[in-house]
């Protein structure tokens, strides 16, 4: 199992003692994080992606390039890659670059995002927003597994007889998440492909995550690519540790109080309460993760959220430290010890490579539907949208 840790990238006011920091202050940070990740055993640096302010995280692949020269273990991730407003061929380039350049410790969480001006600042419609996803992986997924592609589209200009440069490293694309708090046709995307799929676990209840995990295991078993337990599935979920449970309360609140997500909202109390946020003991934050399994089933990736809301740098490596020398080890032996047979190990660039090898696959079409019925074509997957998202439906009236 993985573990790490992301951001949003969120520049925000130090509610005790008034300072903002800079932009550069929290570049630099990402990198002070990244390099404390690694040095401590996590698994995981995902950076998100947005282009307004209070964020500044706008070019993830050049920091994460940047990571990666600066690390030789980590593996480089997004929080959430815009797969809507993006062009998707400059994701086939940019992350098959970043791919060659980190030796293949590079995986990515496309997403929709949560900003709504971002769409016409890049010359496209938020009421598109669910048929750009469909419409931009299904030539994402081209790009990356044929040499020559020949594609029209609603979107974009067509593509004749283009080739992406770099081509993916070994011939294996990037391993990709599909990212999503509240959309089950997201889920039932990452299902069709036979991809991973990230709920974010951090805002809605369990019983919504219960939902949108079950929907996509399921429809991962429906596609042929396994049973569903044999489906990727990656959680977030956001701590703040102390020694004691009043120390780490107290410290927290204010930061949580008027925190640009969920500040002026439910109580510190009532939102850990309703939500994943641990707020307490390294003990606490172990035996609250520990419990995501009984309504996620066994899963492959844990990613936690340590440095939101306006949280000091050296607050924010603190947390990272007690998150890989206190809390890590007990999830590893204890997510371990209680794994069922047959689910698989998180998806590495090393194991990927020697499945497609054993499979003949490589620089072929790993990840495509093995169903015979289920051809990728964009207007039967909208059609399987509807379906997963009736599913879905039905299943919260319940």
């Amino acid at each position: 199992m993985q573990f790490g840790i992301f951001s949003v990238s969120d520049l925000t006011q130090d509610p005790t003692t008034g300072r903002t920091p800079t932009e550069h202050e929290r570049i630099r940070g990402w990198i002070a994080m990244a390099e404390k990740a690694e040095e401590v055993g996590l698994d995981v640096f995902a950076a998100g992606e947005h282009h307004n302010p209070p964020f500044f995280s706008s070019s993830p692949t050049t920091t994460l390039g940047y990571i990666a020269a600066r690390t030789e273990r980590l593996i480089l991730s997004t929080a959430t890659t815009l797969i809507t407003t993006n062009d998707p061929v400059k994701i086939a380039e940019d992350y098959a670059m970043l791919q060659h350049l980190s030796g293949g410790r590079v995986d990515l969480t496309l997403g929709r995002g949560n900003t709504g001006p971002v769409y016409p600042w890049f010359g496209k419609d938020i009421r598109d927003g669910i048929e750009l996803a469909i419409e931009h992986y299904s030539l994402l997924h081209k790009l990356w597994r044929e040499p020559v592609v020949n594609w029209t589209g609603k979107h974009r200009t067509p593509l004749t007889g283009y080739t992406s440069t770099p081509a993916p490293l070994d011939g294996v694309p990037p391993f990709v998440w599909h990212g999503s708090i509240r959309s089950p046709q997201i889920a039932e995307q990452a299902a069709f492909y036979g991809d991973g799929f990230f709920h974010n676990n951090i805002f809605w209840n369990k019983e919504h995550t219960e939902r949108m995990v079950r929907l996509y295991r399921s429809r991962f078993a429906h596609y042929g690519h396994g049973a569903p337990e044999e489906a990727i599935v990656g959680l977030g979920g956001q701590i703040f540790m102390k020694s004691t449970e009043r120390e780490a309360k107290e410290r927290f609140r204010p930061f949580f109080d008027v925190a640009p997500v969920y500040g002026h909202g439910p109580s510190l109390e009532d939102f850990e309460q309703m939500t994943p946020l641990t707020v307490g003991t390294p003990e606490q934050v172990i035996e609250k993760t520990l419990a995501f399994r009984d309504y996620a089933g066994d899963y492959q990736r844990q990613m936690f959220l340590v440095d939101h809301a306006g949280l000091p740098l050296e607050e924010v490596l603190e947390q990272i430290e007690i998150l890989g020398t206190e809390v890590v080890p007990v999830l590893r032996r204890e997510f371990d010890s209680v794994r069922q047979a047959g689910v698989p190990d998180a998806p590495t660039h090393a194991a990927r490579v020697a499945q497609a090898i054993a499979d003949g696959t490589q620089g072929g079409e790993q990840g495509a539907p093995r169903r015979a019925d289920a051809a990728p074509s964009e207007q039967g997957l909208r059609d399987d949208f509807d379906t997963g998202a009736a599913i879905a439906r039905q299943a919260g009236e319940r």
